[in-house]
């Protein structure tokens, strides 16, 4: 089965950075849109930005200007930069992917586990 695995979470100060990595891996064929959500306790899980497999970018409003997402079609990896953090970037942030896995041929969306962003002073 295709997996994402996502790392590079923590705790940082208000203003810190954060780079956070996900890798996908298993039988694939192709993988298109790649992304992240952000889901915070008792609120909705959001977009934060999407990256297509030409490069074209897409952000939430509330990180334009702080976030850049970014991949590496090679290593079946996309990279989200967080700059200028704010408390109200915490939550568990979601990797995810459309991707073509060699079993079925069919295009599916796959969901990694999530990794913790907290930011607190």
């Amino acid at each position: 089965q295709v997996q994402l695995v996502e790392s590079g979470g923590g705790l940082v100060q208000p203003g810190g950075s954060l780079r956070l990595s996900c890798a996908a891996s298993g039988s694939i064929i192709s993988i298109y849109t790649m992304g992240w959500h952000r889901q915070a306790p008792g609120k909705q899980r959001e977009l934060v930005a999407g990256i297509t497999s030409a490069g074209t970018a897409n952000y939430a409003d509330s990180v334009k200007g702080r976030f850049t997402i970014s991949r590496d079609n090679a290593k079946n990896t996309v990279y989200l930069q967080m700059d200028s953090l704010k408390p109200e970037d915490t939550a568990i942030y979601y990797c995810n992917a459309i991707i073509t896995g060699s079993w079925d041929k069919i295009r599916r969306a796959y969901w990694g586990q999530g990794t913790q962003v907290t930011i607190s002073s």
